[in-house]
C-alpha cells in the first residue's frame, strides 16, 4: 500500500515538472517572438521619413511601350473603412522619377477604367516584384492604337505628371486599382524611378507594447522552467500504526 501510494505521488509530481517545462518552453518562443516583433517595429519606425512615410528603395521600371500598368491591385478592407478614414493609417506615397528627358505622369485608377484606356494600346503589364534582390516581371501586351494624353482624361482617382520627380499620394480605398506610369504625351518608351512608401503611425505603440508583453512572457518562462527543473523534497516515509499494544508485564 506504501509503495504504490508513493510511485503516485512521484508520478504525478514527474507529470507536473514536465508540464511546467513544457509550458516554459512554449512561453519562451512567444516572448522571443513578441521581442522579435517590437524590435522590428521600432527599427522600422526609425526608418520613416521627414514625412512619416516608410518608404522603399527606388528601383528603375522600364519598358519599350506607351504604357507601364500593375496587374489588378485588389484591395479588400473587409469592413475596415473607418481605420482607414480616421488619421493618417491607409495613406499611400508614389515617388516617381523620369529616367530621360520627357516629363512624366503616374496615375492611380480603377482597374476597369485603365483597362478600357489602354486596349488596344501597345503597353505593359508589371506581372511580378521581387525585393531581395531586386527583380520585375513583366508581360507584354500588344495593340497599334495611340492613347490620349493621360493627363486629359478624368477617370484617375488621382495623379500628377511633370518633369523631374513626381509625389502621388493616396488615401487607400476598397475596389481593383492599378497604377499607370507613362511619358506625358503618351509616347512610346517608358523608363522610371519608383518608390512606394506608406503611413504606419502605430509603429512605436507597436513596439514598445511588443516588448512589454515580450519581456513579461519571457521572465514566466524561465520562472517556470526553474521551478520544472527544481528536484522535489525528501519527504519522511509515511508510517502506518496498526494492530494492538502489547500487554503490560
Amino acid at each position: 500500500m506504501t509503495d504504490s501510494h508513493t510511485q503516485t505521488t512521484q508520478g504525478r509530481t514527474g507529470g507536473r515538472r514536465i508540464g511546467l517545462i513544457v509550458t516554459g518552453a512554449v512561453a519562451g518562443i512567444l516572448a522571443l517572438g513578441a521581442l522579435a516583433l517590437g524590435a522590428g517595429a521600432l527599427w522600422a519606425n526609425g526608418e520613416k521619413d521627414d514625412q512619416g512615410y516608410l518608404t522603399t528603395d527606388s528601383e528603375r521600371f522600364a519598358a519599350g511601350t506607351r504604357a507601364l500598368a500593375t496587374d489588378n491591385l485588389d484591395v479588400n478592407l473587409d469592413g475596415a473603412d473607418w481605420l482607414v478614414d480616421s488619421g493618417d493609417f491607409g495613406k499611400v506615397q508614389l515617388a516617381v522619377d523620369s529616367a530621360g528627358d520627357k516629363p512624366v505622369f503616374v496615375g492611380i485608377a480603377r482597374t476597369e477604367d485603365v483597362t478600357s484606356y489602354l486596349r488596344g494600346v501597345d503597353h505593359t503589364q508589371v506581372t511580378d516584384v521581387n525585393s531581395s534582390p531586386f527583380e520585375a516581371s513583366y508581360r507584354h501586351e500588344s495593340g497599334h492604337r495611340r492613347p490620349a494624353a493621360p493627363g486629359q482624361e478624368s477617370f484617375w482617382a488621382t495623379s500628377t505628371q511633370g518633369r523631374g520627380t513626381q509625389t502621388l499620394d493616396w488615401r487607400v480605398n476598397d475596389g481593383d486599382w492599378s497604377v499607370v506610369v507613362m511619358n506625358a504625351d503618351g509616347s512610346r518608351g517608358v523608363a522610371a524611378d519608383v518608390s512606394a512608401g506608406a503611413k504606419l503611425p502605430f509603429l512605436d505603440e507597436l513596439g514598445w507594447s511588443a516588448l512589454g508583453v515580450g519581456g513579461a512572457l519571457l521572465i514566466g518562462s524561465l520562472a517556470l522552467i526553474v521551478v520544472g527543473m527544481r528536484p522535489p523534497r525528501n519527504r519522511p516515509p509515511h508510517v502506518q500504526v496498526g494492530g494492538t499494544a502489547p500487554a503490560a508485564a
